[in-house]
């Protein structure tokens, strides 16, 4: 049985007793929260993660990191170095996105390598065999599809995302807006030329039932993809956005009924004045089901800088109830990201997440702010880098002061404020 079939027979599982230890909840309180399709735990049982990771109303804020090949980069060993940096950084979780070199192994050898649940999007391998094996992506055959998603089910993949959502309808509905970026999703561009081409509905929709047989045979996690999200601020919360995510709750109902595990994609690119009410609309029109949003990232105008934009969206967009965050870094838009962006993509997201996590009232999440600032206040330099987000940060700016005063910063040196505070409070003591 399933995580989600074993959750509705009232049954706890050892995953699931993980995850209600690491959050600080009870057992029952996960157990509950699956059988209503509002927590997942990705965990595919060829895989076996040892580290955990819950999904969904009344848990952390989880962040996803994105690593994989392309075609002008297909080293295996960098990827594997990207794997090693977001688990030190502290990504919960990872995403294989490869499109180049031998994709099958990079898989596997990822897999092998990662502690953390793993995601894919079998359909860029689907492509990529297509274009090699007839010469063009239209030329990709239902079956292809199928194959693909079955093999990285059987590999081990924890989640994968399926732009089920792209469907004759919605393309229609595409063609009567005036998006400014058009189709930004690879997945979603990769289905509508097929789709365009062959004159036929997409297989991931219309057979949409031998999608969950996979799924529920292996137990993986259905990551509804979102392949109209908007790539401009100006496309967002447009009707084909909203189209998909209707159709996206549709599906994700059908999946909890047959006993699959589901979460949905978001987007992408939205103002700040607008992703509340994005969220708003995930949350009810798919019955709570877990958010999963890259970004969002709230203005077009900063590439090298996207972490930033994605980082300011993301926590607005936890702070109102997405569950899991997709980082961005700096290189998007620009280039496949280094092994440093990876690592800042990663924290700078944690930030973001925290931040959220802050403001739903996590006790855990301030319990942390309150420590390090207690260390601040004494002056406690070692304390307050090991309790740093990103301790590595801190700790190389502090050893480039060079200032005499080892009780304060160089920003206010014998006039720190905390300082001249703890002065006062001797002197007023002295009075008594």
């Amino acid at each position: 049985m399933t995580q989600l079939e074993q959750a509705k027979k009232n049954i706890i599982t050892a995953q699931m007793r993980r995850v209600a230890r690491d959050e600080g909840v009870a057992p029952e309180f996960v157990r509950e929260k699956i059988a209503q399709g509002k927590i997942v735990i990705p965990y595919n049982k060829n895989h076996r993660p040892k580290k955990l990771c819950g999904i969904g109303e009344g848990l952390s804020t989880k962040v996803n990191a994105n690593i994989g090949t392309s075609s002008d980069s297909s080293k295996l060993n960098a990827e594997l170095k990207k794997v090693k940096i977001s688990v030190s950084a502290g990504a919960h979780t990872l995403m294989d996105l490869s499109t180049g070199g031998n994709i099958a192994k990079t898989r596997q050898r990822i897999l092998q390598n990662c502690p953390l649940p793993l995601g894919t999007v079998p359909i860029y391998e689907a492509a990529v065999k297509a274009v090699k094996k007839y010469g063009s992506i239209a030329e990709m055959r239902e079956e292809d599809i199928f194959q693909s998603i079955e093999e990285h089910a059987q590999d081990g993949v924890d989640f994968f995302t399926l732009h089920c959502g792209v469907t004759t309808e919605s393309i229609a509905r595409l063609k009567g807006e005036k998006r400014i970026a058009d189709v930004v999703s690879r997945g979603g561009a990769i289905l509508i030329e097929w789709i365009l081409k062959n004159k036929k509905e997409n297989p991931l929709y219309q057979y949409f039932n031998r999608v969950l047989d996979i799924a529920r045979r292996f137990d993986v996690t259905i990551s509804l993809g979102d392949g109209m999200r908007p790539g401009s601020v100006a496309d967002a919360t447009d009707r084909t956005q909203i189209q998909e995510l209707v159709l996206l709750g549709e599906l994700a109902e059908r999946a909890q009924k047959r006993g699959v595990q589901v979460m949905i994609e978001g987007p992408g690119h939205v103002p700040l004045d607008q992703i509340q009410a994005n969220v708003v609309l995930e949350k009810r029109l798919c019955h709570g089901a877990p958010f999963y949003v890259l970004g969002p990232l709230v203005t077009d105008i900063a590439p090298g800088y996207d972490h930033i934009t994605a980082a300011i969206g993301g926590a607005v967009a936890a702070t109102h109830g997405a569950d899991f965050l997709c980082y961005v870094t700096r290189s998007e838009h620009l280039r496949l990201p280094s092994l440093e962006d990876v690592r800042e993509g990663v924290v700078v997201t944690r930030i973001a997440a925290h931040a959220a996590d802050l403001a739903k009232g996590r006790k855990k999440a301030l319990d942390w702010d309150i420590r390090i600032s207690a260390a601040r206040k004494k002056r406690d330099w070692k304390k307050q880098i090991k309790l740093a987000i990103d301790p590595q940060r801190p700790a190389k700016v502090r050893r480039q002061s060079r200032s005499n005063i080892t009780d304060a910063c160089t920003m206010c040196s014998e006039y720190c404020s905390l300082k001249l505070m703890e002065q006062a409070k001797s002197k007023l003591k002295e009075k008594e």
